[in-house]
């Protein structure tokens, strides 16, 4: 909303300093710190606002030194995250912008599915809570909405490069002899609809997927959606879930998405920077830099949130906050071409997700073969997911989660240098 405000105020008016709303730099940087404020300062009032509904987590015993401690901790924080998340984007943001709208609805719908969750189980006094099939249902319809939209709406395009030599390609223009010559990247004008995407570790790292469908004859391109719209609904699912997994001690899930949230900063930003895709030899995407204002929002309510949520723990997310910090993840990779990119900076999300299927795996096989008394004593892991493992051994939560967050920063780091290690 400030962008328009201050666009207007600048050509209606000359408002000193009204065009430095202009730059995606500056309104990211209010975004961040705005968000900060959110979760920092009204934060405590929503965790206060919490308590007095007596909004307490109910705590299983599962022998975890520490986890009885933790029993009446409000819950349902998720909705400070998602406050400083969304306030932040609105007032800072391009509203037109689809990329914004997508990020902005994917926030809403899967908080709700969240709240839900969680309303259910504080307030229904239901364990279970949401029924598992309404929320594989809730993720898959988001990823429906996401996968259309990007492939079929007029927005979402890409602007190829005129050369695919993997060499930077320049246009010189001299203005006259006292003018030093200007570069610029040598991209096509026109604006094209196409199912690329980055791949790892592959030179001229783009894939499309319709070429899986190469086989169907010359017009193959055009039922590509019938592989892109499916990959997109697994993708958030799946990401959704591990960050929801993820979120079982305090810190880890939050912390561990900032990190991932700067990750996919960075790469906005320089896909939607002509001059850095052309230096990265990758695709240039079109008004997806708006997508920095929304990051940074993003990584201000995470950080923001830590305030509370680091060891030990005033407020909890709930599915609230975790099922949405997954979701956005991972609508946003895809909306800026890289979502092949996170087995590798979800790295912590993906080993998390996997220890409780292996224990899950293992276990049914071992019971089948040994039965059920051996297949107790000799479980994969102590317990699932791959932190309380970790507890089980006698780590304090406070280093397993330093320790996750170092793994996820040197996951962040590889993603990047993916960019050139080809």
């Amino acid at each position: 909303m400030f962008y328009y405000l201050f666009e207007f105020l600048d050509k209606r008016f000359d408002f000193p300093g009204a065009g430095v709303f202009q730059y995606i730099s500056f309104r990211a940087a209010m975004a961040l710190i705005l968000s900060l404020l959110i979760s920092m300062v009204f934060g405590k009032q929503i965790i206060n606002l919490l308590q007095r509904k007596q909004v307490g987590e109910t705590v299983r015993d599962l022998g975890l030194e520490g986890q009885l401690q933790k029993k009446g901790t409000p819950t349902m924080g998720g909705l400070i995250i998602l406050s400083a998340i969304v306030i932040p984007t609105l007032l800072f943001a391009k509203l037109h912008n689809i990329y914004i709208l997508l990020m902005l609805l994917s926030t809403v719908w899967l908080g709700a599915i969240g709240f839900l969750d969680d309303y259910i189980k504080v307030f229904k006094k239901d364990k279970k809570g949401l029924a598992g099939k309404f929320k594989i249902m809730g993720q898959v319809g988001i990823g429906l909405i996401v996968g259309i939209t990007i492939y079929f709406h007029h927005d979402v395009v890409v602007r190829n490069r005129l050369h695919s030599s993997g060499k930077s390609a320049y246009t010189i223009e001299t203005v006259n002899q006292n003018t030093q010559a200007t570069k610029m990247p040598e991209y096509s004008t026109v604006d094209t609809k196409s199912m690329k995407t980055t791949i790892p570790f592959v030179k001229n790292n783009e894939f499309d997927y319709s070429e899986l469908l190469s086989f169907l004859g010359k017009n193959y391109r055009k039922w590509a959606w019938l592989i892109f719209i499916p990959v997109v609904i697994i993708i958030v699912t799946s990401v959704s879930n591990g960050a929801n997994i993820t979120d079982g001690i305090d810190g880890l899930a939050t912390g561990t998405s900032a990190i991932i949230g700067i990750t996919l900063g960075i790469l906005a930003y320089v896909s939607g920077n002509r001059i850095f895709a052309d230096y990265l030899n990758i695709m240039y995407i079109p008004n997806s830099g708006e997508l920095v204002i929304f990051i940074a929002a993003f990584v201000g309510g995470c950080i923001g949130f830590l305030w509370y949520n680091s060891f030990p723990a005033q407020v909890f997310m709930g599915d609230t906050g975790s099922l949405a910090l997954g979701g956005i993840i991972a609508v946003f990779a895809i909306a800026i071409r890289k979502e092949l990119l996170i087995p590798i900076l979800c790295g912590v999300f993906l080993v998390e997700n996997l220890s409780v299927v292996m224990q899950v795996f293992i276990f049914k096989q071992r019971k089948k073969k040994y039965g059920i008394e051996y297949a107790r004593e000799h479980r994969f892991l102590k317990m699932a997911p791959l932190h309380h493992h970790y507890q089980k051994l006698g780590m304090h939560e406070s280093k397993i989660v330093s320790r996750f967050w170092i793994v996820g920063i040197m996951l962040a780091v590889l993603t990047i240098v993916t960019l050139k290690l080809r």
